[in-house]
């Protein structure tokens, strides 16, 4: 086997740019290499990604192995020493086709990785889809410039950094051309988007630009947001946009006061209800996901308690939970930590809520007619992301009206008749 493989850990963001580094890799002629675009978000992570790398290195014995991502961005030094690894790219240097030159030669550096605090803007990164017409990220910020205790991510990414609107446009309307059905805004911390910019545009403005500007656009989807910075044009196009499509994730990490202070958030628990109180107002068709850390270092029962019940004050629907990770250098690491296995064991709990939340949210569609997005033949999702099975015609980025007849735990049934959604 030879050709450039792209292995990608981590968010949303990462997919996007491990598409536009294909791009990138082609430029530079790179051949007969695996780029691996790692995560930094918790030890496992970390860990996943070396035992990735030693498992590629034992299938393409003759492959480079290129890693790169927010671990390769704060710990270089870890992958450097992995006898498998051929080079070590740094976040910014990962969409630089140079890096992905001089392979066989002396003149390379084993490790390009430059502070990613000095970098001040963003640039757009031109891709062609993910290879169906279904659904794309578009990349519309990068970097955070809060420091919540826990995270390493501004250590990986840097400090805010917006893509100007002209170019988002741009960048939309090239995927909605060859056929991309479905967009989602993605980036760090995107509702901090355009404090860097000419006029201090909001996330609303941007939204609001791009529908208007690209009419042809069907589904539009923001990634995860913090409910703190949603400004008002935000709220005004979900309420207002048919196109904008009725799924916020969350970034809410706990539902204690506490906890929320000592991980240096900044909204409390009231904010959060009362954030998608009035989100569901606006748009009653709302569904919330959120990100959720289970055994933040102090949280007792009863602070776990409340965050275990902010899933149902909020109604929320889809919830990834994370054990607390400590991450050398974030002040959460130096705080009392909890006993052996106490996070994995709330986060389990967490989990348990957040299924029991899923199937609640899914068994209120049986029976109705949705607009489904086929992602590939028998699978979809609705509007709100509820996944769909199907057994009836449709291929990646039709968008076609089912009935929804049953609800499983885990997702909906549509019957095998189908027609194009108005």
């Amino acid at each position: 086997m030879s050709g450039v493989e792209i292995v990608t850990f981590g968010c949303r963001l990462n997919a996007y740019e491990s598409e536009a580094m294909k791009g990138r890799a082609a430029e530079a002629g790179l051949s007969d290499a695996v780029i691996v675009n790692t995560c930094a978000v918790t030890n496992e992570a970390v860990r996943q990604a070396r035992q990735t790398i030693r498992k590629l290195k034992r299938e393409r014995p003759g492959a480079a192995i290129i890693v790169t991502g927010c671990a390769a961005q704060t710990e270089p030094g870890t992958f450097a020493a992995m006898p498998e690894v051929a080079r070590v790219l740094g976040n910014a240097e990962k969409l630089d086709a140079k890096s992905y030159a001089g392979f066989g030669g002396d003149e390379h550096e084993h490790v390009r990785v430059n502070d990613i605090m000095e970098l001040r803007e963003t640039g757009a990164h031109l891709i062609d889809g993910f290879g169906d017409r279904a659904r794309a990220f578009v990349q519309v910020q990068n970097g955070c410039d809060h420091r919540c205790t826990f995270c390493i991510i501004p250590y990986g990414r840097g400090n805010s950094r917006s893509v100007p609107m002209g170019d988002v446009v741009a960048q939309i309307r090239r995927l909605t051309e060859i056929g991309t059905a479905e967009i989602v805004l993605t980036g760090v911390d995107i509702t901090s988007y355009g404090a860097d910019l000419p006029g201090t545009p909001k996330l609303g403005d941007l939204v609001a630009k791009i529908l208007k500007l690209v009419p042809e656009l069907k589904r539009l989807r923001i990634s995860s947001l913090d409910a703190v910075e949603a400004d008002p044009a935000l709220l005004r196009a979900l309420a207002e946009e048919e196109r904008l499509m009725p799924h916020l994730h969350l970034s809410l990490q706990a539902g204690d006061d506490m906890i929320l202070k000592r991980m240096k958030r900044r909204h409390l628990r009231a904010d959060a209800i009362a954030f998608c109180a009035e989100a569901r107002r606006l748009r009653p068709d709302v569904a919330f996901g959120a990100d959720l850390i289970a055994g933040f270092p102090t949280e007792t029962d009863a602070m776990f308690a409340n965050t275990l019940a902010l899933v149902e004050d909020c109604d929320l629907a889809y919830l990834h939970v994370f054990p607390f990770s400590p991450r050398k250098g974030t002040p959460a690491a130096r705080m009392p930590q909890l006993g052996p296995g106490i996070g994995k064991a709330r986060a389990a709990d967490l989990r348990a809520k957040g299924d029991a939340a899923l199937a609640r949210h899914l068994a209120r569609h049986a029976g109705t007619t949705q607009s489904v997005l086929v992602e590939k033949p028998g699978f979809g999702r609705l509007a709100d992301f509820s996944p769909v099975r199907f057994d009836g015609p449709g291929g990646a980025g039709d968008i076609l009206a089912m009935t929804i007849t049953a609800a499983d735990a885990r997702a909906l049934t549509a019957s095998s008749e189908v027609r194009n959604a108005a």
